[in-house]
């Protein structure tokens, strides 16, 4: 039986036929994310999965010259991820999907392998396109990196 694309239900299959249980996603607040967010959100609606959410905070100043200026520094840091999280909660609670919101320090896509592994997620979503500088068309994008070490299922979101 052949089922054409807009006749698919919404439930989603991990590649062994089973249905997606743990969805990691990774939010930076751009507009890829905001979409792998809902994704991820009409996933877990449909296959009753559990999704976390997670910010990788990146920016840090490696050189501060004083302990204040690191403190400044990670006190916006954390500003603004507490921001990026409230605005995730909004996102699932209109869904009515609880949500796990994590926040971790590194790099972007080490980390959302590393917590992929660590948490035995079966599906880890992600936006095209986030916050990349320039650089991300010569050295790869954290799509790029995550496609290729990540140890679940990886769906990118145009």
């Amino acid at each position: 039986m052949s089922v054409h694309p807009t006749e698919q239900h919404a439930t989603s299959l991990t590649p062994a036929g089973a249905r997606f249980r743990k969805i990691l996603v990774g939010f930076d607040g751009s507009a890829g994310a905001r979409r792998a967010l809902a994704q991820a959100l009409r996933l877990a609606t449909s296959d009753g999965a559990t999704v976390h959410v997670l910010t990788v905070i990146e920016h840090l100043p490696r050189y501060a010259a004083t302990v204040s200026e690191m403190d400044d520094a990670l006190a916006e840091a954390e500003r603004q991820v507490a921001l990026l999280q409230a605005e995730a909660r909004r996102a699932a609670d209109l869904a009515r999907v609880p949500i796990e919101s994590v926040r971790r320090a590194g790099h972007p896509a080490k980390t959302l392998v590393d917590y992929a592994r660590e948490g035995g997620f079966d599906l880890l979503v992600l936006g095209h396109a986030g916050h990349s500088s320039v650089w991300g068309s010569f050295l790869g994008t954290t799509c790029d990196k995550v496609v290729r070490h990540a140890p679940c299922s990886v769906l990118i979101v145009r």
